[in-house]
């Protein structure tokens, strides 16, 4: 293993934005499928843009479910995964239908708005966090006050409470972000959340 992040490469996602915030951070990374690189890794990136099931799809045809099922919960590398990669991480998704990795015991749902005229979907825009383990690495020098983007129409609904790091509130509370052991997961894109995302960045990567 050697001190290098690695930016996994499904054929979709936030790539080259979030290799730009570790590169500007001081930090080393790479863009790769790789099996060797993925086990190699000091850290994995899951970014996220993308439709559920396509995305697994893509997973699957580039052999690398079972090169990430081995890197994070065998060799317990750490993973974050960044919206739709957060959302990859849960059991099954109604995007698609489809199975996800299953790292969380957790479902992934549509935005289920009562009003649609004040709260649009997808969730767009500046919001802030609840901090449900301020303790959390993770979240160390962030603040509530401060806001992060997000741009979804589903979220994640875990089966075990323990498992939350942080809700967000949009018509009513969802999870906007999940950790345990060497996996954390956070729906919003601190790729493009200026100071506070740059900081949550750089504490994972200090992981």
């Amino acid at each position: 293993m050697d001190n290098q992040t690695v930016i996994i490469n499904y054929g979709m996602g936030n790539i080259f934005s979030v290799r730009k915030v570790i590169e500007r951070l001081g930090f080393s990374c790479k863009i790769s499928s790789s099996y060797e690189d993925i086990q190699k890794a000091g850290r994995i990136i899951l970014p996220g843009v993308g439709h559920f099931g396509k995305v697994m799809q893509n997973l699957q045809e580039a052999h690398l479910i079972e090169t990430l099922q081995e890197a994070v919960q065998v060799k317990k590398i750490p993973v974050l995964g960044i919206c739709l990669g957060m959302q990859l991480m849960a059991a099954h998704s109604e995007e698609g239908d489809v199975a996800g990795l299953g790292w969380f015991d957790a479902n992934v749902i549509k935005f289920r708005i009562n009003n649609p005229s004040i709260y649009k979907v997808p969730h767009m825009g500046w919001n802030t966090l609840t901090h449900e383990q301020p303790d959390s690495p993770t979240l160390k020098n962030l603040n509530i006050e401060e806001g992060f983007y997000f741009v979804h129409s589903y979220h994640i609904v875990p089966n075990h409470a323990t498992d939350i790091l942080s809700h967000t509130s949009y018509e009513y509370l969802f999870v906007s972000a999940l950790e345990k052991e060497n996996i954390t997961g956070v729906q919003f894109h601190p790729e493009k959340s200026h100071r506070a995302g740059e900081q949550l960045i750089k504490n994972f990567l200090k992981k």
